[in-house]
């Protein structure tokens, strides 16, 4: 009988525990540990080790059907359990840079509810997981083997401060921004990883708010979104509907712009936006608790694969490979698009042989990319954001996607199109193919709207 490989993830936030779920379906893996620095208790509950876990979040239909193909009946348990299925436009009053986005039908969605609901349910479906067991309260402290091969991971017990060693024959790293992998890396002899790292000095500041009565069913995301083409800050505001009837509300502001933590100045500064509606939507509600600020937002990529040598047993995914600032929707996505790529590379054969975890490496950094492109193509573009100083080539590329997105807001096949890029279901590429450049050249085919598009159900349901 054929042995099977014991297999350490490192992190049990939702870039770990879909890990752990392709991995445990996968034949010639055994037992999967999770390693988690936080305790981790039942229920939908913040964790330290994830602080912008209270401010927005959406998961994009595309993230959200690589999920359910990993864990079945993962929708239906989020709805169960109070999360919203809201279209994508259908469900938003969206205002780009451009103009209001119309709404409409595409087939796309985003599930909107709290960060910690959304990982609890998954949370608990992979933990039911034969052969998957949890180690929380314990922080990973350093690979174990050499250049060559990873080979286990020592670990310490946050409650007595007990060290001892996983012996696995793979090790996924998926600890998120805070990663050490470069610095376990190089403690075995390999070199430095090359990193960027484009920094808007973007805030966060969020409060819990309790929805009006007839708004607590069904109400549409409503998201204020910065204009890169201005010489200001950009400053965000989204409004979010989440379980028990609440609306989660974001906002957001660059260098210069940022939100401030003051409960006293929270919906003056959503007022003072490019429009006031978040601010007028919660200027009467009942907050539910304190306003909780986030200053850690910069986008960072570290380039695992082009180093020379790559140990086998080794792999690192998730926020640890690339993190983006938050605003724009795509690191819950991205983590779930890599963990469909991970069970793909296991697919082609044994985990155990020579060449196969710098395989699995190589085939995660596709789906960072197109994320990665959209969040630090805008973000460099704010007054004081730091970062490599754009070509001629991505200027021309801002000047055509800020014409498609105008064309977008008067010709919905162009905005079908940005729909499926924007939820990281087609390639960017997409976007550039000779009917959507004509369409752009030609330009919108109707005047913009002038006014959120609230339906007057809705309207009446916050005028109550």
């Amino acid at each position: 009988m054929t042995s099977r490989t014991p297999v350490v993830v490192l992190g049990a936030g939702l870039a770990g525990l879909l890990a752990a779920a392709a991995l445990a379906r996968t034949a010639d893996i055994g037992d999967v540990v999770l390693v988690e620095r936080d305790r981790l208790t039942p229920g939908p509950h913040p964790r330290r080790g994830l602080p912008q876990g209270r401010h927005a979040h959406v998961l994009m239909s595309s993230g959200a059907r690589a999920i359910e193909a990993l864990l079945p009946g993962t929708m239906q348990r989020w709805r169960a359990a109070g999360a919203h299925r809201i279209g994508l436009p259908d469900g938003y009053v969206m205002l780009l840079p451009q103009g209001w986005l119309p709404r409409g039908a595409t087939g796309h969605f985003v599930v909107s509810c709290s960060r910690a609901l959304l990982d609890w349910v998954v949370r608990e479906q992979v933990l039911a997981l034969p052969g998957v067991r949890l180690a929380d309260e314990t922080e990973a402290v350093a690979l174990c083997g050499d250049s060559g091969r990873v080979d286990g991971v020592d670990v310490r017990d946050l409650r007595d401060g007990s060290t001892r060693r996983l012996a696995a024959g793979l090790v996924v790293d998926a600890t998120g921004r805070g990663s050490r992998a470069p610095h376990w890396l190089a403690a075995l002899g390999l070199p430095g990883v090359d990193e960027d790292v484009v920094d808007s000095g973007l805030r966060y500041a969020t409060r819990v708010f309790r929805a009006p009565p007839g708004a607590r069913t069904a109400f549409p995301i409503v998201n204020i979104q910065a204009d890169p083409e201005q010489d200001r800050p950009g400053q965000t505001a989204a409004l979010m509907p989440i379980e028990d009837g609440q609306w989660l509300v974001t906002l957001s502001g660059t260098r210069g712009g940022q939100p401030p933590a003051d409960e006293r100045e929270f919906a003056a500064f959503a007022r003072a936006m490019r429009h006031p509606i978040v601010g007028d939507l919660i200027a009467g509600a009942e907050a539910v608790g304190p306003v909780v600020v986030t200053n850690s937002t910069a986008n960072r990529r570290r380039h695992f694969e082009r180093l020379g040598r790559w140990p086998d047993g080794f792999v690192v995914l998730g926020d640890a490979v690339a993190s983006y600032n938050p605003v724009y929707g795509h690191g819950m996505t991205v983590a779930a698009h890599g963990a469909v790529a991970l069970a793909a590379a296991l697919a082609t054969g044994p985990v155990l042989r020579p060449g196969a975890a710098r395989e699995i490496q190589r085939r995660l950094t596709p789906t960072a990319a197109d994320a990665w492109s959209h969040a630090t193509g805008t973000d460099i573009r704010f007054p004081g954001a730091r970062g490599p100083a754009p070509s001629r080539v991505e200027r021309a590329l801002w000047r055509y996607q800020s014409r498609l997105m105008r064309t977008a807001l008067g010709r919905p096949a162009v905005a079908r199109e940005l729909v499926e890029v924007f939820t990281l279901s087609a390639p960017a590429s997409r976007l550039i193919r000779p009917g959507i450049a004509l369409a752009t050249l030609r330009g919108p085919g109707r005047a913009p709207l002038q006014e959120p598009p609230f339906t007057p159900a809705e309207r009446a349901a916050v005028s109550e």
